[in-house]
């Protein structure tokens, strides 16, 4: 059971999970803000484009009627179904900036990080001369001994 429980730890904790579960919160508190602009001004504008508005006999406020037609008795109410596809469009759309601000900036840690060269590699010169070095040395330490 303890090894479940660590499992399931390293799972969450990893950064793509905790990622996801930002991501859900950001976007349902995303959605109440985007469904009230939808619901204030697109609505009434597709209402004054497709339909018009309509007085609520109970409560007297405004009812947008965002386009609908009705065939033996059913109301097909495309107008919702238009401002749901609005809804959406817009929602994909500041969800794609910001996965495309947050690539940028996980971009630029990488580039910082990458950026260090690598040490240029020794000519051949270089290579003899440690060499000869080398020898010298190992010469020197059998006449010391």
């Amino acid at each position: 059971m303890k090894k479940f429980f660590a499992e399931f730890k390293a799972f969450a904790m990893k950064g793509n999970v905790m990622s996801m579960a930002v991501g859900v919160i950001i976007g349902g508190a995303f959605q109440s803000i985007v469904t009230a602009l939808t619901n204030s001004f697109i609505n009434p504008l597709i209402a004054l484009i497709t339909g018009g508005v309509e007085k609520d006999p109970e409560t007297g406020a405004l009812k947008y009627i965002g386009g609908s037609f009705e065939i033996n008795g059913v109301q097909f109410d495309y107008g919702a179904f238009l401002s749901a596809v609005i809804n959406f469009i817009i929602m994909a759309f500041i969800l794609f900036l910001l996965v495309k601000g947050i690539n940028k900036l996980m971009d630029i840690g990488k580039k910082k990080e990458e950026e260090k060269p690598a040490p240029p590699e020794p000519s051949k010169e270089e290579i003899l001369l440690t060499e000869i070095r080398d020898l010298l040395k190992s010469q020197d330490n059998k006449n010391n001994e």
